[in-house]
């Protein structure tokens, strides 16, 4: 009973997300272009197909959902909706393999934003929106889309978002989880409509402002164009860009309370404090550093400041080779790699939050030693942190390190060089994208063998995940009764 419950669950979720590429498919139809008609129905149609069976003829089945049920559900969504995304790239007729194609799907919805395909700009428009729209979906999350508007599937909302951000604060800000995911997608949708005619009145057609619109808000950073933002060469569009991301990487429960008017609350958030510090830090240094390159420190700014923000939402776009900055530069934003944006945003990495919590920890350490029988506990928006958070963030750290540890051993180990086996680990659990060396500015993912794409593919599953979901999928404990 159990796995036919997960089965329906899962099969209803993938019509669903067959239903989003309704828009990609009316723009070939519309467009006349019948070989990327054929590649959109083909997969709508086979998911509708198993779809409409297991609506209509289990609607009174059990779908209650224990934590556990969560975790697997969540994993096997991210991987099915990354496999049927691909369909669409695989059929284009683009010459796109199908380990390129789930790598593109999988980037899509794990808003990584890397990429195998060397010229975009060939790519007809149904396939660009298609990839924009993954970034889109995965930015918020497929999970918390369906139950914002599948409440009648009968699933236990909140293990489903318990399994897919299990970061140290969870929180819903109204009783009921469908209220609050439809508030927060209701927040994600205003936002990317303002992106849009922003981009727009800066000089995009409207296809591209919406596509840009769409992976800005999600963190995702891809482009219908092959040098990104920086084809546009404006300062309006560059700006604009750093504003909405770093309003992508905080914590969207923050607007909430600030359309609640609880400005007390939002001025005493750690993490969002933290994070403006940090991306304030890295500017500055950034812009110190860049002058020299630049010639003034307008330009060092304007080029310090985007990057600053792209690297540390985990957004992962650029508008300069940060490859021949100078090593100080370099250094800041591999150090941004490690940091990622607030926990319930869209950015993906350790989290802001994290480094919140260890570094407080850090400080209590030190007094111990000083006061050896002292009691220190840590604070987080001004009241008292619980011990068990501290260890679930240590813990979640070595697990993180680890993780992109033995990722950069086997990737070097396919005969790629230190710096970019160690630098593509990082990109893909932190699900930036960018990185150092053969994966930096420009540059793509196409040159490495198959099986390392399929590992990336998985490694940025796990990332978007939080790691937690997918790895107790491999403990013993997870599958005893």
């Amino acid at each position: 009973m159990r796995q036919l419950m997960l089965l329906r669950i899962l099969v209803l979720l993938l019509g669903i997300v067959a239903l989003f590429m309704v828009p990609a498919l009316g723009l070939a139809i519309a467009g006349g272009d019948l070989p990327m008609v054929k590649a959109f129905a083909l997969p709508m149609g086979i998911a509708l197909i198993l779809a409409a069976p297991a609506a209509v003829f289990t609607r009174k089945f059990p779908s209650r959902l224990s934590a556990r049920d969560g975790f697997l559900l969540v994993f096997l969504i991210w991987v099915f909706s990354s496999l049927m995304g691909a369909l669409p790239y695989y059929l284009s007729g683009q010459g796109i393999t199908f380990t390129d194609a789930v790598f593109e799907s999988t980037c899509g919805f794990a808003t990584t934003g890397a990429t195998t395909i060397n010229d975009v700009e060939v790519l007809p428009q149904p396939l660009l929106l298609w990839r924009s729209m993954t970034h889109w979906f995965g930015g918020m999350g497929i999970v918390m889309l369906t139950v914002a508007l599948v409440p009648l599937l009968g699933v236990g909302g909140f293990q489903l978002l318990k399994a897919e951000t299990p970061g140290p604060e969870k929180e819903k800000i109204t009783p009921k989880v469908t209220a609050t995911a439809k508030i927060l997608w209701l927040v994600y949708m205003v936002l990317t409509a303002v992106l849009t005619v922003l981009f727009a009145l800066g000089g995009m057609e409207w296809f591209d402002a919406l596509c840009h619109a769409f992976t800005t808000m999600a963190s995702g950073g891809i482009s219908t164009k092959n040098s990104g933002i920086a084809y546009y060469d404006s300062t309006f569009i560059e700006t604009v860009c750093v504003l909405f991301m770093l309003l992508a990487g905080l914590n969207f429960n923050l607007y909430y309370k600030l359309f609640k008017g609880k400005f007390r609350e939002i001025r005493e958030n750690t993490e969002g404090r933290v994070y403006l510090f940090i991306f304030l830090a890295a500017t500055v240094i950034l812009t110190v550093s860049l002058v020299p390159v630049y010639g003034s420190a307008g330009s060092a700014l304007r080029y310090g400041a985007y990057q600053a923000a792209s690297i540390l939402t985990t957004t992962g776009s650029s508008t300069a080779d940060y490859m021949q900055w100078p090593g100080l530069a370099k250094g800041i934003l591999l150090c941004l790699m490690f940091v990622g944006g607030c926990s319930g945003s869209t950015a993906g990495g350790i989290k802001v939050i994290r480094h919140a919590v260890l570094f407080k920890q850090a400080g209590n350490e030190l007094r111990r030693i000083i006061y050896p029988r002292g009691i220190f506990s840590i604070t987080l928006n001004k009241k008292v942190g619980r011990r068990d958070v501290v260890y679930g963030v240590a813990g979640f750290f070595f697990l993180y390190m680890a993780v992109i540890a033995v990722t950069a051993l086997i990737v070097a180990a396919s005969g790629t060089d230190v710096v970019s086996s160690f630098s593509a680990a990082l990109a893909m659990v932190s699900n930036v994208g960018l990185g150092f060396g053969t994966v930096g500015p420009g540059q793509t993912y196409a040159a490495f063998p198959n099986h390392i794409k399929w590992l990336f593919s998985f490694v940025m599953i796990a990332g978007r995940l939080e790691l937690w979901t997918v790895f107790v999928l491999f403990t013993p404990e997870y599958w005893r009764r």
